[in-house]
């Protein structure tokens, strides 16, 4: 098995094991955070009940993404470390935000001595701060003087943990992380396992070239913020970014129609989508279930189709369109054909057995650019 292949399902297992929900790692842009905002939105609307908790899970998230917005320019270093990042994870009944962008290590110490202070004020101490911090009038170029980390605390009812990882002499690389709660749990910032393991999963990201990632439940509005969030990020001329979009619309369809969801919450398919580029190629990955009595009919498909010669394609897509009694397996599957077509490449596959009921499959295209 392809090694990029064999390191999807190991990410795809972590994320579910986690429970993370969405991590996007790039450029960001007001469209870009416009798109992320709707996506968590959507998710919200689908799993949380409480309107109160939605609101703060998105204020905060307003604040995290324009904060990233804001700084994203401010550096020249040209590590895999330059983008900025945004991950959303959901355990038990609390969610996790967390955002990551590089700053110059002249600033670590002002930044620690703010959000120390904020971590160490009461829910009335910290109201009464803000309205000093924004009387006084001490604004940054940014627009803040920390504005948004106090107002960040204010609205998730929790302390704010932070990290910093050294990149060079000049930058270092800050992870903000924010729990958002109704209640005051008082947690110890700096005790938070959850941040460590977002810090190694970052670096592991970064490693692979991954530029999003998306776990969750599969359904026709998320399909669509999805796209929204990919097609700013595609490189490379028009038509390979058409080619590239059409690939990724077809690799997410297929989670939306052909999947399946073992919670059987309604939500939607549960599946897995990331997309990686490095080294003049894009790689697009997803994962979703499939029932064991399917995986052998759908295996010989792949195979099959990987069989065919490049030059045979068109044809055998060509029959394929204008056969309306097709039962044969080795005929079926116009959309994995044109995955084919369009990439020029293989497909790769991995089937991961779950349960007596259920599979996992693995499908990989790259694409070279």
């Amino acid at each position: 098995m392809d090694s990029k292949l064999k390191y999807s399902v190991s990410l795809f297992k972590a994320m579910l094991k986690d429970n993370l929900g969405y991590i996007y790692r790039g450029r960001f842009t007001r469209d870009i955070s416009d798109n992320i905002l709707s996506l968590t939105e959507n998710n919200l609307s689908n799993q949380e009940d409480s309107s109160k908790m939605k609101k703060r899970v998105y204020l905060i998230l307003v604040e995290g993404l324009q904060n990233i917005t804001r700084h994203q320019d401010d550096t020249d270093n040209d590590s895999p470390y330059t983008y900025g990042m945004f991950v959303i994870q959901k355990t038990d009944d609390k969610y996790y935000i967390t955002t990551g962008n590089l700053i110059y290590k002249q600033n670590i110490n002002h930044i620690k001595e703010l959000i120390d202070k904020i971590n160490s004020l009461e829910k009335e101490e910290l109201k009464l701060y803000y309205k000093k911090v924004l009387e006084e009038g001490t604004l940054s170029e940014k627009g803040g003087a920390g504005l948004g980390l106090i107002d960040m605390a204010k609205k998730s009812g929790n302390k704010l943990s932070y990290a910093f990882k050294d990149i060079d002499d000049k930058y270092s690389y800050f992870y903000l992380h924010t729990i958002p709660s109704l209640k005051d749990e008082n947690v110890d910032p700096q005790d938070d396992k959850s941040l460590n393991n977002i810090v190694e999963i970052h670096k592991v990201l970064n490693e692979q070239d991954i530029l999003m990632i998306f776990n969750g439940h599969f359904n026709q509005e998320s399909f669509m913020h999805l796209l929204a969030s990919v097609e700013g990020q595609l490189h490379g001329s028009a038509k390979d970014k058409k080619r590239m979009y059409y690939i990724i619309v077809e690799m997410l369809q297929n989670i939306v129609k052909h999947g399946y969801s073992p919670d059987d919450t309604g939500l939607g398919n549960q599946g897995i989508f990331f997309i990686s580029e490095s080294k003049g190629e894009y790689r697009v990955a997803t994962g979703n279930y499939i029932k064991n009595d399917d995986i052998e009919q759908f295996k010989n498909k792949l195979t099959y189709i990987n069989s065919i010669p490049k030059n045979e394609l068109d044809k055998k897509y060509g029959e394929n369109i204008f056969d309306f009694e097709i039962d044969d397996n080795k005929k079926s599957g116009l959309g994995i054909i044109d995955l084919r077509l369009k990439s020029g490449q293989k497909l790769q596959f991995y089937f991961d057995k779950i349960n007596d009921d259920f599979s996992f499959i693995t499908l990989q295209v790259i694409m070279k650019i």
